[in-house]
């Protein structure tokens, strides 16, 4: 067919994804009411321009809902209770001050705090607290609100989609028909000559002058820590790297941050003098002993213990439990997927079992627990909503045809180019939803379909989805707006905006460039 024939079938596919623009952005729309309206335009299109029959519709509708609600929204409401939990026992407090110990230098801070302590959050969490939670952290340290926040949006790209417990890259596999493993693995080399750039360019932030009137260039901002900053990326990429080939996207970035945070806390601890002219003074806090250390970090531990003996690095564990699971189809129309609900060994359940046994560690009891529970369920509903929505609406759309018309206009218009444009997708929905999950789900067919039609390898360029995400989550107005709010400052969106776009267009230039490259290659 010619482009101008796909061109309406590509306009209207695309009302779904351009009221989601328009509602976030211009509407200022909550996610979940934006999410909601993408859904219901994308069903309404279903029934009229693709003449979907209704209850192929509902069952569409049915098979993304019930996708979101196991495993999403279950592993997202255990990672941020987790969290909640911590916080309300006291056991955050003290592992901040365990990591604001180590150093007075202001970049080796921002590296141990913005780089390893929020890749850890977005890791086990995700959802805004790996930007939230190490913002106020550096604020309450000294650094001006907006350069915090600036040092937590720039370090929470890259790990985007593996936050959360791997939710992005495993709904991403999930919708794909793609194996997480696999998958997880080539989204990692894609990523991992920039998980070796982010943090110079959190020292060279970090080591700007804090008078305008003074310049300092970037040897000078990097004198005495270009070990420490290298050493903060391999120690981070390497472990991820391995991981991720060997147990999939679960634990890739909680992996990565712990052995970037031990290497750079090893160096900081040699490291004997601190540069003056980087110097920040921070009160002194009582030590912290291996007891209150261990149950401070318990729900963690667990955490990473449970998923580690469950995973197929443990076989026969894993073979037995993989027995309580179910697989049905939902969709009543033609090529159904298979869809497959893993009851026991799925992340949520063992997040949920680490959070309580930690919890109880930790001196708390169960009634707190189920207030901190309840109040985590309320404060997690519109996210829940929004998935729900997202994964409806690209179930519907995946069914219809308005993926495949996607993706055939825009194969017509780039050809051979399209691992150029991949990138650049994922950029935009992770943008404009300000989360790697949704962009994955809104976006992940596309690329699959463009992939089989110019004979692609589907894990490489699907995985590119993924690596874009790193770009546009920098520059979403989600991220800014929660960091900007985690230091208590209004209307400044538009100066963190200015100050993080160049980083966010450079990368996306990489990305593309590694997205081409490493298709000739493939």
């Amino acid at each position: 067919m010619s482009i101008s024939a796909l061109a309406l079938p590509f306009a209207l596919a695309l009302l779904p994804i351009l009221w989601l623009v328009v509602g976030l952005i211009a509407l200022r729309l909550p996610a979940w009411k934006a999410a909601a309206g993408s859904f219901v335009i994308a069903c309404g299109l279903a029934l009229t321009w693709w003449r979907l029959p209704a209850f192929e519709v509902l069952t569409a509708s049915l098979e993304g809902f019930l996708m979101a609600l196991w495993p999403i929204v279950l592993v997202i409401i255990a990672a941020v209770f987790t969290y909640n939990l911590c916080v309300r026992t006291g056991a955050m407090d003290t592992i901040s001050a365990m990591i604001t110990s180590l150093s007075s230098d202001r970049r080796v801070l921002a590296l141990l705090v913005a780089w390893c302590f929020g890749g850890f959050m977005e890791g086990m969490s995700g959802f805004g607290t790996a930007v939230a939670i190490p913002a106020g952290m550096l604020a309450a340290l000294g650094f001006g609100p907006l350069r915090a926040v600036l040092l937590c949006v720039v370090a929470n790209g890259v790990p985007t989609c593996f936050g959360s417990v791997g939710v992005p890259t495993v709904s991403l596999a999930g919708l794909t028909g793609l194996d997480p493993v696999q998958l997880a693995f080539t989204e990692m080399l894609q990523l991992a000559p920039f998980f070796i750039i982010v943090p110079f360019i959190i020292v060279l932030i970090a080591g700007e002058p804090e008078d305008a009137g003074k310049c300092l260039g970037i040897a000078e901002r990097l004198r005495g820590v270009g070990l420490i900053t290298l050493v903060a990326g391999v120690a981070y990429a390497l472990p991820a790297l391995g991981v991720a080939a060997v147990m999939g996207p679960e634990l890739v970035v909680v992996v990565g941050s712990l052995c970037s945070l031990l290497a750079v806390a090893a160096l900081a601890r040699r490291k004997r003098s601190e540069d003056s002219a980087f110097a920040m003074e921070i009160a002194p806090s009582k030590g912290v002993s291996m007891g209150e250390a261990l149950r401070a970090w318990s729900c963690f531990i667990l955490i990473f213990v449970l998923l580690l003996g469950t995973s197929k690095l443990v076989a026969p564990v894993n073979g037995w439990l993989a027995q309580f699971a179910s697989s049905v189809q939902i969709y009543s129309g033609a090529n159904p997927s298979t869809v497959t609900f893993t009851w026991v060994n799925t992340p949520g359940v063992w997040i949920f079992i680490a959070a309580f046994a930690g919890g109880l560690i930790q001196g708390a009891s169960v009634r707190t627990m189920g207030e901190v529970l309840l109040a985590t369920i309320k404060q997690m509903s519109p996210t829940a909503i929004t998935m729900l929505s997202v994964l409806g609406c690209a179930k519907v759309m995946g069914y219809a045809g308005m993926i495949g018309a996607i993706s055939s206009f825009c194969i017509a218009v780039t050809g051979a180019l399209f691992p150029l444009m991949a990138p650049v997708i994922g950029a935009v929905g992770a943008f404009v939803t300000g989360s790697g999950t949704s962009s994955g789900l809104l976006f992940g067919s596309v690329q699959l379909q463009a992939a089989e039609a110019l004979s692609l390898d589907p894990s490489w360029i699907v995985a590119l989805n993924s690596l874009g995400v790193g770009a546009g989550k920098m520059i979403s107005p989600q991220t800014l707006a929660i960091g900007m709010a985690a230091v208590q400052v209004t209307g400044a969106e538009g100066k963190l905006l200015a100050r993080v776009m160049p980083i966010a267009l450079a990368f996306m230039v990489l990305m593309a460039l590694v997205g081409f490259v490493g298709a000739a290659l493939m």
